[in-house]
């Protein structure tokens, strides 16, 4: 069965390239950019995560730039900013750098917008920092969507940020402390909101199947939303790297975490891996996983189908229940 293609909202990076690194250049941007549609990623976001200004500033204009480049029109489809405005505290901060992370700050989105050529697509906000509602209100009048994460929010704290415009949760499950309370953490509040649509890491190694199951089950298949988290070390091979200014290890399972902490830091997976790991799970119907991996992408970032070049090699192989890319099968991890 042929299917239109793979939207992946978060990629950090491919192949050695960072799209958050200071020596980042148009055309690195567009070499990473065209190996990981090679790799079956139909469409994407690149992802800047938590950064200094100068970063933001530098390479905000290439990420806008390279979108207008014929081989990458409508196959990048905006920007992702996981941060700035993200949770300080250990744990919830996950593998962003604490020491840049800021209140949110509205003068401060209105430029990162002007320095990404309104090309932001999406952000991913804490719902727990003071200013938070401002925020959402302030990116959704810009047609960004709004997504949730990197907090230890509160049910309390979901219903306002949704009340605001916030439309997601993002990666489900982590982005948290290794130990919460037992009843009051957000896991449990984003479960439990209906009016919030949940991106799930769903690599293997993010996600155990428990929970993968638990959130298809509490938000249903057409609220739910396949994505790599691809750390610009996906695509390498095992063994001892640097990264986010972190020394990192990828095993040869694939896992990417840091000795130090325990804590992962981004995933090695494309998301045809992602999506072959889903299908040999038995979750969920392939026209659901479908959905999660194309249609329901698009529909949070309000992307018309119409408007991905849809020209993929990807099919589900029914009989195998395996997504293929080129006649080369990518394995469950």
């Amino acid at each position: 069965m042929r299917i239109p293609g793979l939207v992946d909202l978060q990629v950090n990076g491919y192949k050695g390239t960072d799209f958050s690194g200071a020596e980042l250049t148009d055309e690195a941007f567009v070499q990473a950019s065209q190996e990981l549609m090679a790799a079956g990623t139909t469409a994407f976001l690149p992802t800047l995560i938590t950064s200094p200004t100068e970063i933001y500033e530098r390479n905000l204009p290439i990420i806008a730039r390279a979108m207008n480049e014929p081989e990458l029109k409508n196959h990048v489809l905006g920007i992702h900013l996981e941060g700035p405005f993200l949770s300080p505290q250990e744990g919830a901060r996950g593998a962003h750098d604490a020491a840049h992370t800021r209140a949110p700050d509205t003068a401060y989105l209105e430029q990162l917008i002007a320095w990404a050529d309104g090309r932001i697509r999406l952000l991913t906000i804490a719902a727990d920092l003071e200013g938070a509602e401002d925020l959402a209100r302030r990116a959704a009048r810009h047609g960004i969507t709004v997504s949730l994460g990197h907090h230890m929010a509160t049910e309390d704290d979901l219903d306002r940020l949704v009340g605001a415009g916030a439309r997601a949760l993002t990666h489900l499950g982590n982005g948290i402390p290794a130990l919460l309370p037992r009843h009051h953490n957000p896991v449990w509040a984003g479960l439990a909101n209906d009016q919030l649509s949940a991106m799930i890491i769903a690599d293997g190694h993010h996600v155990p199947k428990s929970l993968l199951q638990t959130i298809i089950r509490a938000k249903g298949p057409k609220r739910c939303i396949v994505v790599s988290d691809g750390s610009p070390l996906a695509g390498l091979l095992p063994g001892q790297y640097e990264t986010m200014g972190t020394q990192v290890v990828l095993d040869p399972a694939g896992r990417l975490y840091d000795p130090a902490t325990g804590y992962m830091a981004g995933s090695s997976a494309t998301l045809l891996q992602c999506a072959n790991h889903m299908a040999s799970l038995d979750l969920v119907t392939a026209r659901e996983l479908i959905a999660m991996v194309f249609d329901n992408p698009l529909r949070l970032i309000d992307v018309e189908p119409g408007q991905v070049r849809t020209e993929s090699s990807i099919r589900f192989d029914e009989q195998r229940q395996l997504f293929c890319c080129e006649e080369k099968d990518v394995t469950p991890r």
